[in-house]
């Protein structure tokens, strides 16, 4: 594929990315009753995987009838994949933003991986599993923090171990790739993002099915039917 084909199809990517993220946000926050902090995984996720993850939105997550989220989202696969996307949501943004505070700093490239692992992790633990999850998990955030330890580590292993790959791959074929400044940086976010969560799913299915990890809940108090007090994990 030649230059300009290729920044012809980053730029058709990132359209299509503003289109999926604006969707699956006004679904997400007007309609679709799931936990708060799985609405804003979502959006974070589209907003790193473009229409991947608004079908897997729609396919997981979206409530296709009102009444029928408990029943829609209990399959094992779409509980493993709501424990993927809430691991990405919270490791990915940390690694992206760490990926591009180092390139802007031009730290040399064992600095940048640290850090990048140390970002994800932190922001994946501190904030996306003991913070924004306190509400479901209950105990105190410290309790919060070391119960999760172990299966966020796991989790995000498998996740950081996705988004190398794919970003080595993508800087390796493209050197433009590896300054902030320029579009095909946050494209291969993008690939590295998505690489993440298929290497991380096997791992969430497993961390789901031994009760180490919540996946898809819905919370009646944030969407439809906001009349019924269920909740469901």
């Amino acid at each position: 594929m030649s230059l300009g084909n290729v920044d012809l199809a980053i730029a058709v990517w990132f359209a299509t990315v503003a289109i999926s993220v604006a969707y699956v946000a006004w679904d997400a926050l007007t309609h679709n009753p799931e936990f708060g902090v799985m609405k804003w995984g979502w959006i974070l996720v589209t907003l790193y995987t473009g229409v991947f993850g608004a079908c897997l939105y729609v396919l997981s997550s979206k409530e296709p009838r009102p009444g029928t989220h408990e029943a829609f989202v209990r399959p094992m696969w779409k509980q493993a994949l709501g424990s993927t996307i809430h691991c990405a949501a919270g490791d990915a943004t940390g690694v992206i933003v760490a990926a591009a505070l180092t390139g802007l700093l031009g730290y040399p490239m064992w600095v940048d991986m640290v850090v990048e692992y140390a970002l994800g992790f932190g922001f994946g633990l501190f904030v996306f599993q003991a913070l924004f999850m306190r509400s479901m998990m209950g105990g105190s955030y410290l309790g919060n923090v070391r119960g999760t330890f172990v299966s966020e580590l796991l989790s995000m292993n498998a996740m950081m171990g996705g988004m190398l790959l794919a970003m080595g791959i993508g800087m390796t074929k493209d050197m433009r790739a590896m300054y902030p400044e320029s579009p095909h940086f946050w494209f291969v976010m993008s690939l590295a993002t998505l690489a993440g969560i298929l290497v991380a799913y096997p791992t969430n299915w497993w961390l789901v099915a031994k009760g180490l990890k919540h996946g898809m809940g819905t919370d009646r108090k944030s969407g439809p039917g906001k009349d019924v007090a269920a909740v469901t994990t």
